[in-house]
């Protein structure tokens, strides 16, 4: 029995943040003085070896980034004062690009001005744009005023300057960042630069990479102050290899009496596996490995089987160039999961489709989800906001009712556009997939597949998915306006049905959930960003995130569809277990090129089955194609996201 959000208590470490001893003190912030230096404790001859060694691996790092050319998302929140909660968000911007580093790193020509970068005010950062125009865009929303190269500088500490002559290293602590050993310190300049980092690093103990590092950078040449704080981690994505992932910045509103925000963003970082676009050539090379002729063997194929084949044809194409272009997840066993949903979803209603229906996670924070062919999308955005946990399953029942609008339009017959079954359609630059693949619906479509989707809902075992998810629409309508950019899709059809008038596709659903009432702690609506999916940077496949449930303690620790800060449970890079030697002799063991993060075990259903949703057995063998036969549920599963006893 699979569960979508386990109860298990995660082992996490977290930092704890505290202050250096007095004589280790050195002030961050203001203007330096000579009489701010306090002495400071000499480094012992292991800590000074780790220092020098974390120098030279950064080099390292810096190298391998202008080798790649990884997907770049900024998710920007500004926040406003409230009396209620402290603080919600005002509005909000979304970049997405991917950047090819060597033309970033150590690039002295752009400028993070939006008229010089070509940007209007309010624009949303197409995919792919040039990779200067493109950081320095999302450089200026971050407000990095102190130099031109801002926003790199959260994912390296310097390309050549980062040294001890130019850099104090105080030893803090003895620590560990998730299961990886590693020593704290604090880093302040010898002389105060603009663009200089002040913080604190951790370096590994067993290879000398820097895996976290926390801080702000100085500011103009007329006064040194810091203009931004930011809190930057990597992940261990091949052996002696730590890459960024995630960046989490906030700037506090000085002129508030509640120590209320300006701003956070969140940045993620993915795709490091994707090759650098060739400047010759623009085609796609598309390499089929593992062919085998069964030429003899096959059957003939009906007209209406190959008007079938067509339009798969198209699809896997789409599916394909979405996936090359980094866009859509690597094949997971949460896919899996979500391809169950949809198959009860087709069994309580006794309804049969011509082909097994796919499910795939498009790696984005905006709420979209489409369908692509038989092949439904939903983004991680998306999954993390409606994954609450609660006695009675509240997660399952938001994933249903999302599945259904999208297959909805699969059992309704809005079928892909059959042009892309002719691959030279796909042959364009990384560039051009959003304009050139545009896979949102039409607005008929749309509320064609709403009476639909109402119609999916009314069996009795799905019936508690219209009332939650009617509360998540309740919950998002409330935030929607503030938040346009992230109800803008990037790839296929939004939740949200008029902007204007703030409703929804699926509006009908609102009358039948409860009432929102943000007083009320024993509902929770929706949830923050990244609450539920994290992903692989090297791999690009997500694995769920288990965390212990954290109860609520009032209305603030609520934060619907908000920014979060990041803690990750960061550990070594094992390589994948050959399925047919070691794995086989160890069942914790992570199955090859399944999602689990690396040095992570996770215990994942035998080949060929398919996971069930939470609280439900994996359903048996459907008698016709293309159906299955709905899970049985056996017994009442723990809370999602409650702690196991």
């Amino acid at each position: 029995m699979i569960k979508l959000r386990t109860s298990c208590i995660a082992s996490m470490v977290l930092m704890a943040v505290t202050a250096a001893p007095l004589h280790a003190a050195i002030p961050f912030f203001g203007k330096k003085d000579k009489k701010d230096k306090l002495p400071v404790r000499k480094l012992s001859a292991a800590q000074s070896a780790l220092i020098d060694k974390a120098i030279a691996r950064e080099k390292e790092v810096v190298k391998t980034l202008k080798e790649r050319a990884p997907l770049v998302e900024t998710y920007i929140q500004n926040m406003k004062p409230d009396a209620a909660l402290l603080q919600v968000p005002e509005s909000d911007q979304h970049f997405l690009s991917r950047v090819e580093f060597d033309k970033v790193i150590g690039n002295e020509n752009y400028t993070t001005s939006p008229k010089k970068a070509g940007h209007q005010k309010g624009s949303k950062l197409g995919f792919f744009k040039n990779s200067l125009s493109a950081i320095s865009h999302i450089a200026d929303s971050l407000h990095l005023e102190f130099q031109s190269d801002g926003f790199v500088r959260m994912l390296i500490l310097e390309q050549n300057n980062f040294n001890r002559q130019n850099y104090t290293f105080v030893f803090v602590r003895n620590d560990f960042v998730g299961s990886v050993p590693a020593m704290a310190f604090d880093v302040t300049p010898v002389k105060m630069h603009p663009g200089q980092f002040l913080g604190r690093i951790w370096i590994e103990r067993n290879g000398g990479n820097i895996i976290r590092f926390t801080g702000s950078f100085a500011g103009t040449q007329k006064e040194v102050r810091e203009f931004y704080h930011f809190d930057s981690w990597r992940t261990n994505v091949q052996e002696n290899l730590w890459l960024p992932t995630s960046i989490y910045v906030e700037e506090s509103d000085e002129n508030s009496e509640e120590n209320t925000l300006k701003f956070k963003a969140i940045n993620h970082v993915w795709g490091y596996m994707l090759q650098v676009p060739p400047k010759e050539a623009e085609n796609v090379d598309i390499e089929v490995a593992g062919a085998t002729d069964v030429s003899q063997d096959a059957q003939d194929v009906s007209p209406l089987g190959a008007q079938r084949a067509w339009v798969q044809q198209a699809e896997d194409n789409v599916i394909d160039r979405l996936y090359k272009a980094g866009l859509l997840d690597a094949p997971s066993d949460f896919d899996k999961t979500l391809e169950q949903v949809a198959g009860n979803i087709l069994a309580y209603n006794q309804i049969q489709v011509s082909r097994p229906i796919r499910c795939r996670t498009l790696l984005t924070e905006p709420l979209e989800s489409v369908a692509i062919g038989n092949t439904i999308i939903l983004s991680k955005g998306l999954i993390d906001t409606t994954s609450v946990p609660g006695n009675n399953n509240e997660q399952v029942s938001n994933l249903y009712a999302i599945v259904a609008f999208q297959l909805a339009h699969i059992i309704t017959g809005h079928r892909l556009d059959t042009k892309y079954a002719f691959n030279d359609r796909l042959l364009f630059p990384d560039t051009s997939t959003f304009s050139r693949i545009p896979m949102h619906h039409t607005d008929k479509d749309n509320e064609e597949a709403a009476k639909e989707t109402l119609k999916l809902l009314e069996p009795k075992e799905l019936q508690d998915a219209q009332a939650q998810f009617g509360l998540y629409l309740a919950q998002l309508q409330q935030r929607s306006k503030a938040l346009k950019a992230l109800n803008e899709p990037m790839l296929g059809d939004s939740l949200i049905k008029d902007p204007k008038e703030n409703t929804f596709w699926l509006q009908a659903l609102i009358g039948k959930g409860p009432k929102l009432d943000m007083n009320d702690l024993k509902q929770q609506a929706a949830m923050p960003l990244s609450a539920f999916l994290r992903f692989d940077p090297w791999t690009d496949q997500v694995v769920q995130i288990h965390a212990p449930y954290e109860p609520l303690l009032s209305s603030r620790d609520k934060m619907p569809f908000e920014v979060t800060p990041v803690f990750m449970k960061l550990s070594y890079y094992k390589p994948p277990v050959d399925a047919n030697g070691a794995a086989a002799a160890d069942q914790n063991a992570a199955p090859a090129g399944t999602n689990a993060a690396p040095g992570e075990t996770t215990t994942a259903p035998s080949a060929g089955a398919t996971a069930a949703p939470a609280g439900e057995t994996a359903a048996p063998s459907a008698t016709e194609p293309g159906t299955a036969a709905p899970a049985t549920e056996t017994t009442t599963p723990p809370p999602a996201g409650a702690a196991n006893q």
